[in-house]
């Protein structure tokens, strides 16, 4: 909630007007963190609108109360979120929440939506309306399916969101190259289900297709923008075969863009089987259809082993030896670095050990990345993943990017003291 100021301080900055009854203890983990996201359980039956945390060290940073999302503990009625600048391995800090009017309408998220057009996730304040996310989420058109057959987001550059770092959609298959990979995105091209029926996800082929359905719950404020979605999973008839839970969360961080890609696939069928191989199935980054023309003269990627040669990837290979398929398995986190736009930036995405097992990597020059899994989908086994991503400006180094997987791992504990 996004409070106004009132006239008795108008000469003055935020005025605090309700300081909580109790503190805020924040662990830190099992590194040195900056921007680390704190999720506070707040205790139930408080009823101030807390929307900042007073630092140790003076000032306030701003907090945002939301309720429980897709991976959250549901018997929390609210969570009060907030980012602290920087948190070292194992320390503990202790924060008081409280609630200020403000001179002016701080920064704060807003998703846009325009019918017809995909929606627009913006970071605004006095000065500035950054896009930060796209949503495309256009219905299925028959008459347009390869350009509307399956929902995405797309990543706009962190500094000015004047880049759109990723592939958006395309009308034909000649639109670039492979430009059915798009955004962040979800499927799989071997799915079987009721003994003969396949559908392809991924490709859209023979008129299969998903689709927004509708917005579940949706948060935005000073911290956070949160959207959780129904999307429907059809095959070529047409008939729903299951049905996706798909949750973004996006977070005001310095320095760069933090990504929470959570979803949970559900079916009412005997068995849906989940297939594919590594380009074609699970949970990708595709970048802009620039880097496929400078991708083998600019890409590299990074993973927990070092930081790889311009233009080389690495795919897992049902038929490839035993050491290759070793370095892509299981990856805890894998990064790729490419051009677009005349800048070079870096994208750090973690997979989170909750996820099915074992997961098959796959990499691609013109910035195509990420991991599959077979999988039996039942109405008593439903598919719960969850991933975060990291879009920044310039390279990364693997003792960054291993923080930041440990801190999504193994985030910092919160609880009230005294």
């Amino acid at each position: 909630m996004i409070r106004t100021l009132s006239i008795v301080t108008l000469l003055g900055g935020p005025l605090a007007v309700q300081a909580g009854p109790f503190q805020i203890t924040v662990t830190g983990g099992r590194s040195d963190q900056t921007n680390v996201v704190v999720k506070f359980p707040l205790p139930e039956g408080d009823p101030v609108a807390y929307n900042v945390v007073e630092l140790p060290s003076g000032g306030t940073i701003p907090a945002q109360i939301v309720p429980p999302g897709l991976t959250d503990d549901p018997k929390v009625k609210q969570y009060m979120v907030f980012i602290l600048p920087q948190l070292q391995a194992n320390d503990t800090v202790r924060l008081k929440p409280n609630t200020v009017n403000h001179l002016v309408e701080p920064p704060h998220f807003e998703i846009v939506e325009k019918k017809g057009a995909p929606a627009e996730w913006v970071y605004t304040s006095v000065n500035q309306k950054r896009p930060v996310l796209q949503y495309f989420h256009l219905p299925h058109d028959p008459n347009d399916h390869f350009y509307t057959f399956k929902p995405f987001h797309n990543v706009y550059d962190p500094a000015t969101g004047q880049v759109m770092l990723t592939n958006s959609s395309a009308k034909t298959s000649k639109d670039g190259l492979y430009p059915h990979h798009r955004g962040l995105f979800f499927g799989f091209n071997r799915i079987r289900y009721q003994g003969h029926q396949q559908a392809d996800t991924w490709h859209g082929s023979n008129n299969v297709f998903s689709q927004h359905e509708k917005t579940l719950a949706q948060d935005t404020g000073e911290v956070l923008a949160r959207q959780r979605v129904e999307i429907s999973w059809r095959g070529s008839d047409g008939q729903t075969f299951a049905t996706e839970h798909r949750e973004v969360t996006v977070y005001a961080t310095k320095n760069g863009t933090l990504i929470d890609w959570n979803t949970q696939l559900t079916t009412t069928l005997d068995n849906v089987r989940l297939d594919g191989d590594p380009q074609h199935a699970g949970f990708h980054f595709r970048a802009n259809q620039e880097v496929a023309k400078n991708g083998k003269q600019n890409t590299y990627y990074l993973r927990p082993d070092g930081k790889g040669p311009i233009g080389e990837t690495r795919n897992w290979d049902p038929k490839g030896s035993r050491d290759n398929n070793r370095k892509t398995v299981n990856l805890p986190w894998n990064a790729c670095s490419f051009v677009t736009g005349g800048k070079r930036y870096t994208v750090l995405r973690i997979n989170h050990p909750d996820n099915p097992k074992e997961t098959r990597g796959s990499e691609r020059d013109y910035g195509r990345f990420g991991d599959y899994f077979e999988y039996d989908l039942t109405p008593q086994q439903p598919l719960k993943l969850k991933y975060r991503l990291w879009v920044q400006e310039g390279e990364m180094t693997v003792e960054q990017c291993q923080a930041m997987a440990e801190a999504f791992v193994h985030p910092p504990q919160a609880k009230a003291s005294n």
